[in-house]
């Protein structure tokens, strides 16, 4: 499981490690079962022309939430990672929904269990992401991160839904999950 310290690490790595952990908000999420990793040298990065009021959060401290608007309608979560000042975090593309289920369909307005956190908008979606948690330690309520229990086998490929440095393979899943946002090519 990723310490404190384990933030100060590359985003890729983060990426994997996180693989596994279980994420939680006011109680409300489940096991991460997709990542896909962003740093400044990225031009896919909401942080590679720099430091914006927006972006913000992205550039540290390590071990906090940066989290932004897609498309004007969800609020997506990333784990910033890297010292302070560097401008790199960790998206959560689906979580295995286990704890708060009956929130999380109310404010999907569903009850299919695969698709509650089945991609990044929708992971924000059900755990009730807002503009507020940006900047927030993610080591401290509301949010809780949880080791993984056991040694999961990672699988990895390109990142998904960016128009830039597509074939970057820093795209990470939990192998055999059903609970991925798209399958793995």
């Amino acid at each position: 499981m990723p310490t404190a310290l384990d933030f100060l690490r590359p985003s890729a790595e983060l990426a994997r490690h996180l693989i596994g952990a279980t994420l939680l908000l006011d109680g409300v999420g489940g096991r991460i079962v997709e990542t896909e990793a962003y740093d400044q040298d990225d031009p896919a990065s909401h942080s590679f022309s720099g430091r914006t009021p927006r972006n913000a959060a992205m550039f540290g401290p390590p071990a906090h939430a940066y989290v932004y608007r897609s498309y004007g309608i969800h609020w997506c979560l990333n784990l910033v990672c890297r010292e302070e000042g560097h401008g790199a975090g960790v998206l959560i593309r689906a979580l295995e929904p286990l704890a708060g289920l009956d929130r999380m369909r109310e404010r999907r307005g569903l009850e299919e269990l695969r698709l509650l956190c089945a991609g990044p908008g929708r992971v924000g979606q059900a755990l009730g992401i807002t503009l507020a948690h940006s900047g927030l330690p993610i080591t401290l309520p509301p949010f809780e991160l949880l080791p993984a229990r056991s040694t999961s086998r990672v699988i990895s490929g390109p990142r998904i839904g960016i128009s830039k440095a597509v074939d970057q393979p820093w795209r990470f899943g939990l192998a055999g999950s059903v609970f991925l946002s798209q399958p793995f090519r």
